[in-house]
C-alpha cells in the first residue's frame, strides 16, 4: 500500500492501532446502541432467526468491547465474543463480566466446523483488505451451520482511507475500507451465501452505514 502497513502487517497494525484505543473506544462507544434504533431492529431481526432455528451459540467476530454481544445476550442469544486485539478483549470482560469472550482472529477461527448458529460482524470487516474478504467470509460459511444466519454492518462507498488516529486522540494506523452493497454481495454469494436483506442508513454507528442479513447455502456441495 505504500504507507507502512506492508512491513509491519495489516493484522498486526490492525491489532497493534486497536490495544492502544481500547479503553477510549469502550468509553465511546458504550451507548451507541442506544442511539441507533435502525440497528437494534436488525439485531432483533438476527436475534429472531437464530432462536426460530433453534438457537445455539452465535459468534461476535470482531466483537471490540463486547457491546454487542452483550446486547444480543439480552436477546436472550447464547453470544460470546471474539477480537483480535487483547486490550480490546480485557475492555470486553471488565465491561460485561460473566460473558465469554476470546483473542482470536476472524482469519482464522478456531471454532468447529457447522458449530455456530450464527455469525455477527458488526462493523468489523472495515479494515480487512479486498484480497483477504473472500478468505473470512470462507471461515464464516465454514463454522456455520447451513441455514445459520449472518449479519453484516460496515461503511458504504468506494474509498479506503489510512486512520491515524481515532478514539480520544489516540495514534493508529490502520486502513479503513468503505464498500457498496453490490460487492458486499458478489463476495457473500462467492462463499456460499444467500442475501436476504441489506440497507443503507445514516446513524451514530456510521454517516453511511450498510447492514446485510445472510445466511450459509443449505445443500450446497461442500455440505
Amino acid at each position: 500500500m505504500g504507507t507502512g502497513l506492508d512491513a509491519v502487517g495489516w493484522l498486526e497494525a490492525t491489532q497493534r492501532s486497536y490495544d492502544t484505543v481500547a479503553t477510549a473506544y469502550a468509553d465511546l462507544t458504550r451507548h451507541l446502541l442506544d442511539e441507533t434504533p435502525e440497528e437494534r431492529s436488525a439485531l432483533a431481526s438476527f436475534a429472531e432467526r437464530v432462536r426460530a432455528q433453534g438457537g445455539g451459540l452465535v459468534a461476535d467476530v470482531g466483537c471490540g468491547a463486547g457491546r454487542i454481544t452483550a446486547h444480543l445476550r439480552q436477546l436472550d442469544i447464547d453470544a460470546f465474543g471474539i477480537d483480535l486485539s487483547a486490550g480490546m478483549i480485557e475492555a470486553a470482560r471488565r465491561d460485561h463480566p460473566g460473558l465469554r469472550f476470546e483473542v482470536g482472529s476472524m482469519t482464522n477461527l478456531a471454532l468447529p466446523d457447522a458449530s455456530i448458529a450464527g455469525l455477527v460482524a458488526w462493523y468489523s470487516l472495515i479494515h480487512i483488505p479486498d484480497d483477504e474478504i473472500g478468505s473470512v467470509l470462507d471461515q464464516f460459511q465454514r463454522v456455520l451451520r447451513p441455514g445459520g444466519p449472518l449479519l453484516l454492518g460496515f461503511h458504504v462507498g468506494d474509498d479506503s482511507q489510512l486512520k491515524t488516529q481515532g478514539y480520544g486522540g489516540h495514534p493508529m494506523h490502520l486502513h479503513v475500507h468503505r464498500r457498496q452493497h453490490s460487492r458486499m454481495r458478489r463476495w457473500l454469494d462467492d462463499a456460499g451465501f444467500v442475501v436476504e436483506a441489506d440497507k443503507t442508513l445514516t446513524s451514530a454507528e456510521s454517516p453511511l452505514g450498510g447492514i446485510i442479513l445472510a445466511h450459509r447455502k443449505i445443500g450446497d456441495p461442500e455440505n
